[in-house]
């Protein structure tokens, strides 16, 4: 089986009716690495696997439309029917600290780490999970935010997590097959937190990658707008995250 892509959700700054907050997940072989926990996307992911089976999670930022399923994660963990030891959790610094923020209820601290077993991400970091290899490169979001870089058997995936376009998600991208790119923004304002669809098909362009997906697309832009945007600046395939779709990288 070679490196896939599913969609759980990539909506923004909400779930709607059918599509939840952004989360993925990334699959090579026996591997498993859910990337990106938002509202929502607990469900979906156990169509395609069980936590039980789940090799990692990755979180780009703690926006909660990115990470706010891994509050009903740790209850699952341990407090109902999933048995396993903590699932690695690679997440911005302080991600163990904001988790046990909102699941302390009393004068003790939540266990967060008998449910998760944390590694804070930096810029550089190299890690692997499983049959994958994880590269991670600081964004600029306006808090600490971080791309990955997915490798596995000769392909790779890159995902911007939530980002102003920057050298460093460029360069974190370059030569990839697949480009995941948010195209949040509808315009471009003096304190841009996100990628226009313009912004995202230069991204791409810049980076040599192979084939672009716009996802995390705003309220104000519907995703045909933003693919025919992305594609005015990026000669290459352009889709849309759809919810539900999966992608064969390469």
């Amino acid at each position: 089986m070679g490196l896939s892509l599913t969609v759980l959700g990539c909506a923004t700054p909400y779930p709607s009716t059918d599509n939840p907050c952004s989360g993925y997940l990334v699959s090579h072989g026996d591997t498993r690495v859910w990337m990106d926990a938002g509202t929502g996307t607990l469900g979906p992911l156990q169509r395609h696997t069980r936590l039980e089976d789940l090799d990692a999670i990755w979180i780009s930022h703690l926006h909660a439309d990115h990470s706010a399923d891994l509050l009903t994660t740790y209850y699952a963990l341990l407090f109902a029917d999933v048995e396993r030891d903590p699932i690695p959790l690679y997440g911005p610094p302080g991600i163990a600290d904001r988790l046990a923020g909102f699941l302390t209820n009393g004068p003790q601290r939540s266990p967060v780490e008998s449910a998760f077993a944390v590694t804070e991400l930096r810029d550089g970091l190299d890690t692997t999970v499983g049959s994958m290899r994880l590269t991670t490169a600081a964004v600029e979001h306006g808090i600490p935010a971080f791309g990955v870089r997915i490798e596995a058997a000769g392909r790779s995936l890159t995902y911007s997590g939530d980002t102003a376009p920057c050298p460093s998600l460029t360069e974190l991208a370059r030569g990839t097959d697949v480009l995941l790119c948010e195209s949040e923004s509808a315009e471009k304002t003096p304190d841009m937190a996100h990628h226009t669809p313009e912004d995202a098909g230069e991204t791409a362009a810049s980076s040599g990658a192979g084939r672009l997906i716009v996802t995390h697309v705003g309220r104000f832009l519907t995703t045909r707008e933003a693919v025919t945007r992305a594609s005015s600046r990026y000669t290459g395939p352009v889709d849309h995250a759809a919810p539900g779709a999966t992608f064969t990288i390469g």
